[in-house]
């Protein structure tokens, strides 16, 4: 509604102002002022304001007959910015496209003193334009987690999308989106942002979850929407993503090996100190003996159980709506085969001939995880 009542009351204000001129520029026998129209030309060009140094008589006329045009439209568009918390948005276009078309049409070089008033105008929406923007830039960068947060998508990424969804509509058939542009970059950093300071908000989930989900919801969003200036944002979103899933796979897969695990990341850490492989069972904490001990602590069917418990976990505390399980999963498994295959490669290397493997084999891993995905 405010949208369409700026427009009519900018369209009305020039055939008015324009007679105006017209009229005294015949009857005081003025020619167009220069001076007016050579400011008019360089502000329309850089966007600066189009204020003269020096007034001519037409404009001088028109400034004293219209001398409350400015401060009515300057609390016209106060009472429009209040309408929505993102009017300004609106605003700032319709009055972007208003001076273009006035400068573009015909009517342009009889009505300079309009818009000069219209340009002042028009910094001043920009000026709103960027207070709104940096106080969603603050408000997200801010905004605190609440304390119970179980994960799914945080409170800051839904904000951005709003507002994107929002201003691509508005912004649809602008003729500029400059001002647009720099606000969605200011907005998707202060989002990165947000997301990043989760580590310190101290929630109670696994905060690689959450910043793994939160990043693949922004890529899947800029995917959707194709916005040019975010191509670079959408890289970076799934760039992390990739890597807090790595993370997560990796933080979760110690546990249900998490034994073994240990006993071999030892096993490994002797050999880099210069211990030969041969020789690394002889040490008393690697001896064959204890390795046997690990390895009877997991049979195949306790290996099984401790899949089936950690499939129900990932799927207990990651988001449906996000339908990343099949993918985590997928990515478990794949690491959980590297990690058997690294596990068989160090015993073959380190306690060869001893006769020792593991209770299960890697086609009984591959069933394991083959019958946890059918069931569910």
């Amino acid at each position: 509604v405010s949208k369409q009542m700026l427009e009519q009351v900018l369209r009305e204000l020039q055939p008015l102002c324009t007679a105006e001129q017209q009229f005294i520029k015949k009857f005081f026998q003025l020619s167009q002022d220069a001076a007016d129209l050579q400011v008019l030309e360089v502000s329309v060009r850089t966007m600066s304001s189009p204020v003269p140094s020096a007034k001519g008589p037409t404009t001088q006329l028109l400034s004293e007959i219209f001398s409350c045009l400015e401060p009515e439209l300057r609390g016209f568009l106060d009472v429009c910015n209040k309408v929505h918390p993102f009017s300004c948005l609106q605003v700032l276009v319709t009055l972007n496209d208003s001076v273009f078309e006035m400068w573009g049409s015909s009517s342009a070089l009889s009505s300079s003193f309009l818009n000069t008033v219209l340009g002042n105008m028009l910094l001043l929406a920009k000026s709103s334009f960027n207070k709104c923007i940096g106080t969603l830039c603050k408000e997200i960068e801010e905004a605190k987690m609440p304390s119970k947060m179980k994960g799914g998508i945080l409170p800051s990424v839904s904000c951005f999308e709003e507002f994107v969804n929002f201003s691509e509509e508005v912004f649809r058939t602008a003729r500029r989106r400059g001002e647009l542009d720099k606000a969605h970059l200011r907005l998707a950093s202060s989002v990165f942002s947000s997301i990043n300071s989760l580590p310190s908000a101290n929630l109670k989930v696994n905060t690689d979850m959450v910043m793994m989900e939160n990043f693949h919801h922004i890529h899947c969003f800029l995917c959707q929407k194709k916005i040019h200036c975010l191509e670079g944002k959408k890289r970076e979103a799934k760039q992390r993503y990739s890597e807090h899933m790595e993370k997560y796979v990796i933080k979760y897969l110690g546990q249900p090996l998490e034994k073994l695990h240990h006993f071999f990341e030892g096993v490994k850490a002797r050999v880099a100190q210069g211990v030969k492989e041969e020789e690394v069972s002889f040490q008393l904490a690697y001896s064959k003996q204890e390795l046997r001990k690990v390895i009877e602590k997991y049979p195949g069917k306790e290996v099984k159980r401790a899949l089936e418990t950690l499939y129900r976990k990932i799927h207990k505390y990651l988001s449906p709506e996000e339908n990343l399980l099949p993918v985590v999963w997928h990515a478990m498994e794949q690491e959980f085969i590297h990690q058997y295959q690294e596990f068989e490669d160090l015993i073959h290397r380190c306690y060869a001939g001893s006769g020792i493997a593991m209770d299960f084999t890697m086609e009984d891993l591959l069933s394991y995880f083959n019958s946890i995905t059918l069931s569910n």
